[in-house]
């Protein structure tokens, strides 16, 4: 059955959506938007026509128009009984609107590191052990666990190869910890803004969400926090502590207390997403948090070595391993041996690639953080010493509308209500630095010519709204 989405919450989701003319267009990139962001689900069936256009106020004749657009690009279709519903988005649909010889800044992802094929042969080199095997593994390789568990060790939580699952990814692994240990309506408590995939996952499995904000500048909202575990009593809470993504934030150790007592007291588990934790590019952030504690812990490959190394694991109580593994068979049958083997050696030379990983994080964040103080000055750019991305405040909630119009001229960005848990952040922008500097370079042009045909088309300037006539006399 598709589900609907009413005219009032589409027109929330869209914003200040007429940034260019004709109308239509303007309407049509703006849902288009939203498909690709995945902030309109698949099979999603679209307002009438006539009423959307009553709530956007404009004529049916531009919506119908719009409507018409989106089909002919294959974003929508229509089905009797349901009037026009989103499809799937594959690869001829985007592309007919995207531009791929663009720049790509929608995912955060470092390139692999340059020692990374010599492993692959190395092991590539032990082929016929490999093949000797099942070829895959549930509870994954010991070795592997074993060389994980070390490592927790040696960051101070004491850690044995049974308390360690390996899974296809970190992704995979909230997958297998919202499927086993939430139920529909249990509350959840998560970052805003978060990681959407995340969010995505615990709405997957009917969680309801209690958004705690989180802010690049001013981290964790204490207050908010507290009396959200106290309120809803949440069954997990959902953070990423070390270089928040989006914010690169770093909870402080004050911040870590506060949250983890309120979390005992509500009886609520941590999970801590530690997928960005060794990110560290400079400077002094502090203590690692939530050091000690009954929490989850989920960590994987994909930022410290390469996205398409999809290894990831889950460090916990043995107990509830046990219960992952046996719940695991629904999911999928394990993780294959041979990037399982990979892994393995990879893990032992984190102390090596990570100072590598950092200098090439550096170079695009300096380069992107004094390209944007060149050419919007306006903007607000938050100091990160790690992670992957810049949560930049634009000053207007024009994000949606900036990331259609630069789209249009080849620069592909996610808009700030993507990260969004309860709607808002139109005033935010994520920018990864993970690209190479050329190209960061390139991005931040797009991104100023964007950001001036945006504001004058609302009716605004790097100092705010312009005043009407009268105002001006005054």
């Amino acid at each position: 059955m598709d589900s609907r989405l009413s005219a009032r919450a589409l027109v929330e989701l869209l914003g200040l959506w007429r940034t260019s003319e004709p109308a239509f267009d303007a309407l049509a990139d703006g849902i288009r938007l939203l498909c690709l962001d995945n902030r309109i689900a698949p099979e999603t069936a679209l307002p009438a026509e006539r009423e959307l256009a009553a709530a956007l106020g404009v004529s049916r004749t531009t919506v119908a128009a719009a409507y018409r657009g989106l089909r002919a690009t294959g974003h929508i279709v229509s089905r009797r009984g349901s009037g026009s519903v989103t499809r799937p988005l594959g690869r001829t649909a985007a592309a007919r609107w995207f531009d791929h010889g663009g720049i790509d800044l929608q995912q955060a992802s470092p390139p692999a590191w340059p020692g990374l094929p010599g492993v692959i042969a190395e092991v590539a080199g032990s082929a016929t052990s490999l093949v000797s095997r099942s070829g895959y593994d549930i509870l994954g390789h010991a070795e592997l666990r074993a060389v994980i568990a070390a490592r927790y060790t040696a960051q101070g939580i004491d850690t044995v190869p049974e308390q360690v699952m390996v899974t296809n990814g970190a992704q995979h692994a909230l997958n297998l910890i919202a499927g086993t240990l939430l139920r529909r309506a249990d509350r959840l408590l998560i970052e805003t803004p978060t990681y959407p995939h995340a969010a995505e996952t615990f709405r997957r499995v009917g969680s309801r969400l209690v958004g705690v904000p989180v802010d690049a500048r001013h981290g964790w909202d204490l207050d908010r926090a507290v009396q959200a575990f106290s309120r809803t009593a949440p069954v997990l809470a959902y953070l990423m502590p070390q270089f928040q993504n989006p914010t690169g934030r770093w909870m402080t150790a004050e911040e870590s207390e506060v949250i983890a007592h309120a979390a005992h007291d509500a009886g609520s588990v941590l999970l801590i997403d530690e997928t960005t934790a060794d990110l560290r590019i400079d400077g002094s952030v502090g203590p690692a948090p939530f050091r000690t504690g009954p929490w989850i812990r989920v960590g994987s490959l994909g930022k410290s070595v390469w996205g398409g190394l999809r290894i990831g694991w889950i460090r916990a109580d043995g107990d509830l391993i046990r219960r992952l593994r046996a719940a695991r068979t629904s999911h999928d049958l394990g993780t294959p041996d041979l990037e399982q083997a990979i892994a393995t050696r990879v893990v032992a030379r984190l102390d090596e690639i990570l100072p590598q990983r950092s200098a090439l994080l550096r170079a695009g964040r300096d380069t992107l953080t004094a390209a944007l103080a060149a050419a919007l000055p306006e903007w607000s750019v938050p100091e990160v010493h790690g992670g992957v991305a810049l949560w930049v405040e634009l000053g207007a909630p024009l994000s949606s509308a900036l990331v259609m119009d630069a789209t249009r001229h080849g620069l592909h960005l996610s808009a700030g209500p993507r990260f969004a848990v309860e709607g808002g952040h139109e005033r935010h922008l994520r920018i990864p630095f993970t690209a190479e500097p050329r190209e960061l370079a390139r991005a931040v042009d797009i991104l100023e010519e964007s950001w001036r045909r945006v504001t004058d088309g609302n009716g605004l300037s790097a100092a705010g709204p312009r005043p009407t006539p009268a105002e001006a006399l005054v």
